[in-house]
């Protein structure tokens, strides 16, 4: 199918707006540039939807009608020397707007959105004057493919966001994507910008990056780049600038570069989800295409891409963590927070330490830690600095950022250096006990009014509170391991913690970077009660003489980014069976107690798996030897039956125990607190989606067409 233009591009732009009536329209506004050195005019085009920064500019049907339209009048022109796109402040574009993608039911409808796109944008490739791209700030996705039909491009080196992170919602770059980048820059670097990023927690580039990457040809500082980007393409005009850009090896180098990627992308989704790998075929098939073949094809998989459960679950996760997220269901009004100046964390260990660096570099102020000796108390402070130093020598840090966060944090070993803090957090033993004594001796000394704030991982928040004065003013403030990667905090509201605590705890987390899901005071709270379920029922499996390595690769289908008894060795043997005994005790046989692990736990092995040079997994002879298994073993498809089984049975209780509010904040954990990809949607929309919240529960957790098709 060919390119689309004129009259066919008109209708197809009439026919996909009918389906998006609430778009914010993305207008293109166009005026004449005199430019320096006789260059003659420039019509310089920018584009902005009338927002500030916090919305930007996106391409939805409408928006792409209102730049064919501008286009249809400057490429009608015979007085212009050339043509260039650049975006309001801070901003050029952050792609296709998906928010009317819900509405598409059929793939016709998807093929027209992917045409239109590919129609508007190759009138800047094929434009016979030259065209240029002034990359002043964000370009994402189709705000990125834009830049990439220039002839040639401009870069702000502040830019703060450059990406086509399309595979990590379940999409391809659909318009030229997945043809111009490689046959710009070349396989290697293209499918890390494609593949290896999104991939990779989503990682997006600076500006310098992308230059440095080849995808502008030039490069200049944000305080006068728009200025720079003209003369500079005046020169271009004039032909006093001549741009060169490296021959792209088109031989094994391509077809080694696309294979090292699918073996990237089988590791880390064992073929759980399709974009990535539609991704891979059109890269590769871009070493030979023209360009109208790989548009062509480009558009086929963005059509079946947009009617993909896969997709439809994606856009579901991207929505809870842009907008629920940020908007906490049931958090109390935040005029009630109580400002925080000074932050106490009773222990100096590992967890205290992370928690140390987070609130020195999040919140500036300053921050004590206390131990029971000194030797501990100075190598946690040693240990936060030595990170510290990392950022600084990564150059994340300035000198003067360095040492004014060294100077803010201290160590002690009397707690009386609590008494003027505003918010104290404990990262001590697990044992309820040990946390009611820390709390007992602090609410001696620091005000009323400061926040005592638990990191437990399941110990009850009231129980906890108990024993004190002002049961008022402790809250649970969970955060996920490592601190510095993963964006969740559960904060748990105890029975009797007020409204100015939980208040402050929320605005905590905002300062923190944090994004937070308010949860009731429920043993394991929401993601270790349902990552602990899901690894009891796998050790139950293990312990009836299901093979270690059968129970553990059983989860491959669902692409998540390690495997059970791998996350086991992270999290420790020791800490799952404390949890798994906790919940045990709240709930009885739905959480199975393992004996093996047990008997890993009393061994002092940090998990089932020893590992080769190579850095493949093992079970050892002498771990095995440690474990007494039955003769019932199960099948993969068992165990894999049984445990999503297992896991639509919890979240239906934990939801009618009122543990969240509903179960968007469920798969928002999950996403959030355990890396869950997005194509699950979390949870809830896979087990939808595949059948088992019906077999289980006789009903479903979301309604039809709400993160699955219509």
């Amino acid at each position: 199918m060919s390119i689309a233009t004129g009259s066919e591009l008109d209708d197809l732009i009439s026919r996909a707006s009918a389906l998006t009536d609430d778009e914010v329209v993305t207008n293109a506004l166009a005026r004449d540039i005199t430019l320096p050195h006789g260059a003659g005019t420039l019509v310089l085009i920018t584009l902005d939807n009338g927002l500030d920064h916090k919305r930007p500019n996106t391409f939805g049907p409408r928006s792409l009608g209102k730049l064919n339209e501008t286009l249809d009048g400057v490429l009608a022109r015979d007085d212009i020397a050339g043509i260039a796109i650049t975006g309001k402040p801070y901003i050029l574009a952050a792609g296709a707007d998906l928010s009317g993608v819900a509405k598409i039911k059929n793939v016709d409808d998807a093929r027209a959105i992917a045409r239109i796109g590919h129609g508007v944008f190759d009138r800047l490739r094929t434009a016979k004057v030259p065209t240029f791209a002034f990359i002043n700030g964000l370009a994402l996705g189709g705000g990125l493919e834009v830049n990439l039909n220039c002839h040639y491009r401009t870069i702000n080196s502040a830019a703060p966001a450059i990406a086509l992170p399309e595979c990590f919602l379940g999409l391809v770059p659909g318009w030229g994507g997945a043809y111009l980048v490689p046959n710009l820059i070349g396989a290697e670097k293209a499918l890390k910008l494609i593949i290896e990023n999104p991939l990779n927690q989503n990682r997006m580039l600076k500006g310098f990056q992308a230059y440095e990457l080849g995808l502008a040809d030039v490069m200049f500082d944000a305080a006068d780049f728009l200025e720079r980007s003209i003369d500079w393409a005046a020169k271009v005009i004039t032909g006093d600038v001549t741009v060169e850009r490296p021959e792209v090896d088109r031989g094994d180098a391509w077809d080694n570069a696309v294979a090292g990627a699918r073996a990237l992308v089988d590791q880390k989704l064992s073929g759980a989800a399709p974009a990535p790998y539609r991704a891979l075929d059109l890269v590769a098939a871009a070493k030979t295409a023209t360009a109208e073949e790989a548009f062509d094809a480009e558009d086929a998989a963005l059509s079946e891409l947009i009617m993909s459960e896969e997709l439809r679950a994606g856009l579901y996760a991207f929505d809870l963590v842009q907008k629920r997220a940020k908007r906490p269901a049931g958090a109390p009004d935040k005029e009630l927070a109580r400002p925080v100046t000074k932050v106490g964390i009773v222990g100096a260990g590992l967890m205290a330490a992370q928690l140390a660096l987070l609130f020195v570099r999040r919140l500036e102020v300053p921050v004590v830690i206390s131990d029971l000796d000194q030797e501990r108390v100075d190598r946690g402070v040693a240990g936060v600095h030595a990170e510290l130093d990392k950022l600084a020598g990564k150059g994340r840090l300035s000198p003067d950022s360095l040492n004014r966060y060294k100077a803010l944090l201290s160590g002690t070993t009397d707690q009386q250096d609590f008494a003027d803090c505003d918010f104290v957090i404990e990262a001590v033993f697990e044992e309820m006990k040990v946390k009611q004594e820390v709390f007992g001796g602090l609410e001696k000394i620091v005000s009323p009014e400061c926040v005592l704030a638990t990191n437990t991982s399941s110990l009850s928040i009231t129980e906890i509170a108990s024993t004190l004065q002002h049961p008022e003013r402790v809250v649970g403030f969970h955060f996920f391991n490592p601190v510095a990667v993963l964006p969740l905090l559960e904060i748990i509201r105890g029975e009797k913690t007020d409204d100015a605590t939980l208040a402050t705890a929320f605005a905590t987390s905002k300062n923190l970077k944090k994004n937070s899901v308010l949860v009731a005071d429920a043993p394991g709270f929401v993601v270790n009660r349902i990552l602990i379920r899901l690894m009891c029922e796998i050790w139950a499996c293990v312990d009836e003489g299901t093979p270690v390595e059968v129970a553990d690769q059983a989860f491959r289908s669902l692409g998540l980014p390690m495997s059970p008894f791998v996350l086991l060795q992270l999290v420790g043997p020791a800490i799952a069976l404390h949890v798994a005994e906790t919940l045990h005790g709240a709930f009885g046989d739905r959480f199975h107690v393992s004996p093996n692990l047990k008997a890993l736990v009393e061994a002092g092995k940090p998990g089932i798996y020893d590992w080769t040079a190579e850095g493949k997994p093992y079970v050892s002879d002498e771990t095995q030897a440690l474990f007494t298994v039955g003769d019932k073993p199960s099948t993969g498809e068992q165990v894999f039956d049984r445990a999503t089984a297992a896991l639509a049975d919890e979240i239906f209780l934990m939801l009618s125990q009122g543990v969240v509010e509903a179960p968007m904040d469920i798969d928002l954990c999950l996403v959030l607190g355990a890396g869950w990809p997005f194509h699950l949607g979390g949870i809830t929309p896979y087990l939808d989606r595949s059948g088992v919240s019906e077999k289980v529960n006789d009903r479903r957790f979301l309604p039809k067409g709400v993160a699955t098709l219509p």
